[in-house]
């Protein structure tokens, strides 16, 4: 008999995140095409345009990274737009060689405070979370006046945000080192396991002796430090902190984990699908810039993205059970 070719098996988790690819390659073939019969080139395939992309997508993919872990444990993390610019205002009001400890400490507070609420009060994630959002705008508002703080981001946050080594901007290396350490733990550590462990059934895991609430508590303070790293970094980008400079960032984070293929209920995902998500979400919102669609219509296409993706989750997770 012939030998026969045996192809490699495709797992049900990799299958969004080559669908995501997919749909990468998909637009930056459609943008090109648009962009040669409108402007006569194709500034989507130039290694400067690719860079910048990744430069100013790299806030985006760092806040996703914290978001998966939640997201992992079939929770949401609505507090990220104020964490982001609170961090973002903290650091550049207190300045120095404090700045960044100081946006860092206020992503540890707002994600050990998420963590205890959800964890400990048993309050679901969606409305604490929103709560905690509220808070920190209020809190916001009432240092600055309604005001952007009257300061400029440090040197070190504009280097970290805007400067470039060998060609490459500095940020997306900051991104590369969220993203293996985020890896690592999800990947790598009894943490990890025990975030999928409890978000598959957090029953079952805190019967088997897991304290699933330190779990959910870690997730929170995970995405709260993410979110604070990518406020000061925008902060640098821009040169300053301001009112709801991490809004936009929200929608776009839970589509970019969901495209990815990480399970809207938890227990499933890949954090390479949550990358291929947001470089998705970042071509594609370059090629709408491109395009000059309004920023609403932007929002629409995040919601319903998210919208199908829970369908879909929804859909499996009736049949399987």
């Amino acid at each position: 008999m012939a030998n026969t070719v045996s192809l490699p098996k495709v797992r049900p988790d990799d299958v969004p995140v080559v669908i995501s690819a997919g749909f990468v390659v998909v637009i930056l073939v459609l943008g090109t095409i648009y962009t040669l019969a409108t402007i006569g080139t194709a500034p989507l395939l130039t290694p400067n345009y690719l860079l910048t992309q990744l430069q100013t997508g790299s806030f985006l993919g760092i806040v996703a990274a914290g978001m998966m872990v939640v997201i992992l444990l079939g929770h949401i993390d609505l507090s990220v737009p104020w964490t982001m610019t609170a961090a973002a205002m903290m650091a550049t009001y207190v300045g120095g060689d404090l700045a960044i400890p100081t946006g860092l400490a206020v992503g540890l507070a707002v994600g050990l405070f998420n963590g205890f609420g959800v964890a400990y009060m048993r309050i679901p994630s969606m409305i604490f979370t929103l709560g905690v959002d509220a808070v920190m705008r209020g809190l916001m508002v009432m240092l600055t006046g309604g005001f952007s703080p009257r300061t400029e981001s440090t040197p070190l946050m504009k280097w970290l945000a805007a400067d470039k080594i060998l060609g490459i901007p500095v940020a997306v290396f900051v991104w590369a080192g969220v993203a293996l350490v985020v890896a690592t733990i999800l990947g790598r550590t009894a943490f990890g396991k025990m975030v999928y462990a409890t978000g598959n059934s957090e029953s079952a895991t805190y019967l088997s002796g897991v304290r699933t609430r330190r779990v959910v508590v870690g997730a929170f303070v995970i995405s709260g430090l993410c979110a604070a790293v990518a406020g000061m970094l925008l902060a640098g980008y821009s040169n300053k902190a301001f009112q709801g400079m991490g809004t936009p960032y929200l929608l776009p984070a839970i589509a970019a984990v969901v495209l990815g293929g990480t399970h809207i209920l938890g227990g499933r995902g890949r954090f390479i699908g949550t990358l291929v998500g947001v470089i998705l979400i970042v071509l594609l919102n370059s090629v709408v810039s491109i395009m000059q669609m309004p920023d609403a219509a932007r929002q629409v296409i995040y919601g319903l993205v998210i919208i199908v993706m829970l369908l879909v989750y929804g859909r499996t997770a009736r049949v399987t059970s």
